[in-house]
């Protein structure tokens, strides 16, 4: 079975899905070909009666320990700085990201996925208490040492991605090769509030898709690709923040190519991200066998050129 483009979101593993849900869903997708596993030492801190992260890493730890040689298979993507401290309120009692929270994060969550190498260890939110020069040092301490076999950076502005770049560039450390940002077919009116969304670069504009197609170390993954349902459920409607005349013809759009390939909306909307210039890797979070199946589909459909050239309104 080849490999698939997509990452599997376990942000609701251990809390809002139960164990032997998520082990069956983790066996379903690496069985599929599925490589990439998406986590983060902060999830799901708010569906958590101990109002810590946590749940997720322990039980992708678990399932690995149940499954023999499964870890040479797999490629494990974890996140810090987003934990709840000890006091106040989140997210600015967040740990952050100076050398003394990097050690102590990749110490905790090798611990929780019993391992000894994250393979893509991101930082998850920006932190502008602390200098950009101390926060790459450390990380590239842990690719050093080989605790992490790469680094990426979540929800932080061009600006300090290529300025933290640099720094690392001349000092010869590792640096940044990923990009984690929100991002799907639809978009919501520029400046517009999107409930939910708690970061404030935390979206791939027009600037991102240049600069990863500009940098071919770059890559890019992409959360909330599909909306929280809102292509395919009636009960999830879109926000009023995606309600504008753009939207209107690319749903249009997509409707028609769904109906010309017999598919879904989200398979159309996983394969045009999937397959685009530059490609991006999809993060689905699935709570189904269905869901996942759908997934992995959408990731696998080639979209015929005269259909991506509708979606991108080019035909």
């Amino acid at each position: 079975m080849s490999a698939v483009n997509l990452a599997l979101g376990s942000m609701n593993f251990g809390t809002k899905l139960d164990a032997p849900a998520s082990f069956d869903l983790l066996d379903r997708f690496v069985d599929a070909g599925g490589t990439l596993i998406d986590t983060a030492d902060c999830y799901a801190f708010w569906a958590d009666p101990s109002g810590h992260g946590g749940r997720s890493e322990e039980l992708i730890g678990q399932w690995l320990a149940r499954r023999p040689g499964v870890r040479d298979r797999v490629f494990l993507s974890s996140k810090l700085g987003a934990e709840p401290g000890a006091s106040g309120e989140w997210p600015a009692n967040r740990q952050g990201l100076s050398a003394s929270a990097v050690k102590a994060a990749v110490a905790g969550s090798l611990r929780r996925l019993g391992t000894e190498r994250i393979d893509l260890y991101w930082a998850h939110m920006e932190d502008r208490s602390v200098g950009l020069e101390e926060t790459a040092g450390a990380l590239a301490e842990l690719v050093e040492a080989g605790t992490a076999a790469r680094l990426g950076c979540s929800n932080h502005p061009l600006w300090r991605v290529e300025r933290a770049r640099q720094i690392a560039r001349g000092h010869g450390w590792s640096a940044y090769t990923a990009l984690q940002l929100r991002h799907s077919y639809l978009r919501p009116r520029p400046g517009a509030p999107v409930p939910g969304q708690n970061h404030r670069f935390g979206w791939v504009t027009d600037e991102t898709l240049d600069y990863v197609r500009a940098d071919p170390e770059l890559s890019l993954w992409a959360y909330t690709v599909l909306l929280e349902g809102a292509y395919t459920r009636a009960d999830r409607p879109l926000p009023e923040a995606y309600e504008h005349v753009g939207n209107e013809r690319r749903l249009a759009a997509l409707t028609r190519v769904a109906q010309d390939l017999g598919v879904s909306r989200n398979q159309v909307v996983l394969a045009w991200l999937a397959g685009g210039e530059p490609a991006l890797t999809p993060i689905v979070g699935v709570s189904t066998r269905d869901q996942l199946a759908e997934a992995l589909a959408g990731v696998r459909l080639e979209l015929p050129a005269e259909h991506r050239r509708l979606l991108d309104g080019t035909a």
